[in-house]
């Protein structure tokens, strides 16, 4: 039905005082259903060609504008009268006045902000404009008979990529929930592939030092680690090389080679300036968007990964190789060779396993030289039995020199 409002001008919308764009009859006829297309006569503008420099502009005056605001309902309003047409008097869906679903943007080539999405999440970038700007040329658009707005789509699909971008940006904080739901973030294959990427670094860097940590974990638990960090130790080697095969595919996945850009003019109407504009917005000033997440992503696991493979190196000057009081000459003093350790970690668990031993007053682990030294207070003798034992337990071999 149609909406009879009072125009306050001729060139803004009734409903929302947005200024519309003019808007031959030729288009109203094709786009309305039929009961109101029939109010129209012909009309004799073209404003399409099919030699790649997008549409002509309408200079004359048609009497019929375009309102392109999302928040209203009205598509078409009168420049002489208080006659309107809303988005239900139309045969098509008006892509920039809706907020969800597939919002077309190019009526003559069938691309959409939901299609532009999907490239996007595939490949990490679209061809959208370049591919319209190529079929401008052969075979060439019919936007006045197609797009609601009568006119050259480049601005509205410029403005459906930014949109496109926002929500997959809004996707990923989603990215626990099930991909196979309603809405839910569906991922590509390749962007799976960099998710496992990561996912694997980690798990393996923390793998290669587990040697290290895990020792040091059951210790903490009361539970023996004999023979734990020997063999762990065995396949350090193994657990880097993948470690950084994983991260080598994270940048792969992260970095691979984009499709360039086409070059070429940007085949925006002349006269609108608002859309002009934002059909040349250069792609470097689009703002925060998924790859910049992504890469944002990979380098905070690779910071991880390294921590993780470099663990053993600084586990001492976490925990220390001490109980943190020093071996004095007024203790009694007793000196174990240690065998097994293979770096810091090892003589941080040492010490670890050393110091719970009843009476050890103070215990000094030295990886380079392999060996332990304990001090007890001068009343009490050292108990060389139980931290032999305890050295044990721990995973490796004492012996008292």
């Amino acid at each position: 039905m149609r909406v009879q409002a009072t125009t306050r001008t001729r060139l803004v919308c009734p409903a929302c005082e947005t200024k519309g764009k003019q808007v031959s009859i030729t288009t109203l006829r094709a786009l309305m259903k039929d009961e109101f297309a029939a109010e129209f006569s012909d009309g004799d503008h073209v404003c399409c060609d099919s030699n790649g420099e997008g549409c002509t502009p309408i200079t004359e005056n048609t009497g019929w504008r375009f309102c392109s605001s999302p928040d209203c309902e009205v598509v078409y309003f009168s420049e002489e009268s208080a006659a309107t047409f809303t988005k239900a008097q139309l045969k098509v869906s008006v892509g920039v006045k809706e907020t969800s679903g597939d919002r077309p943007l190019c009526y003559c080539f069938g691309h959409s902000v939901a299609s532009i999405k999907e490239e996007l999440r595939s490949k990490g970038h679209t061809d959208a404009l370049e591919d319209i700007r190529a079929k401008m040329k052969d075979p060439g658009c019919r936007c006045e008979t197609e797009n609601p707005s009568g006119s050259c789509c480049l601005g509205s699909v410029n403005k459906g990529i930014k949109i496109a971008e926002k929500e997959l940006n809004m996707d990923l904080l989603n990215t626990f929930a099930d991909p196979h739901s309603k809405g839910g973030p569906v991922k590509s294959p390749a962007s799976r592939g960099e998710t496992i990427a990561k996912i694997g670094t980690v798990v393996s860097a923390i793998m290669a030092s587990s040697c290290c940590w895990l020792p040091l974990v059951l210790l903490a638990m009361g539970v023996s680690g004999a023979g734990i960090a020997s063999a762990l130790e065995a396949y350090r080697p193994l657990f880097i090389v993948v470690t950084f095969g994983f991260l080598g595919a994270a940048f792969y996945f992260t970095y691979r080679p984009k499709k360039a850009v086409a070059e070429g003019g940007h085949g925006c109407c002349a006269t609108d300036t608002e859309e002009s504009a934002g059909c040349c917005t250069p792609a470097s000033k689009r703002g925060f968007n998924v790859m910049a997440l992504n890469k944002a992503m990979l380098w905070v696991v690779t910071a991880l990964a390294v921590a993780f493979l470099l663990f053993p190196n600084y586990v001492g000057a976490l925990f220390g190789t001490s109980n943190g009081a020093a071996v004095t000459a007024n203790m009694n003093q007793a000196v174990f060779k240690i065998e097994g350790m293979t770096c810091e970690g090892c003589a941080t668990t040492v010490a670890q396993a050393i110091k719970g031993v009843s009476g050890v007053s103070a215990v000094t682990v030295n990886y380079e030289q392999k060996k332990a030294t304990v001090g007890t207070d001068a009343c009490c003798p050292v108990p060389r039995d139980e931290i032999l034992k305890a050295i044990a337990e721990a995973g490796y071999v004492g012996h008292i020199k």
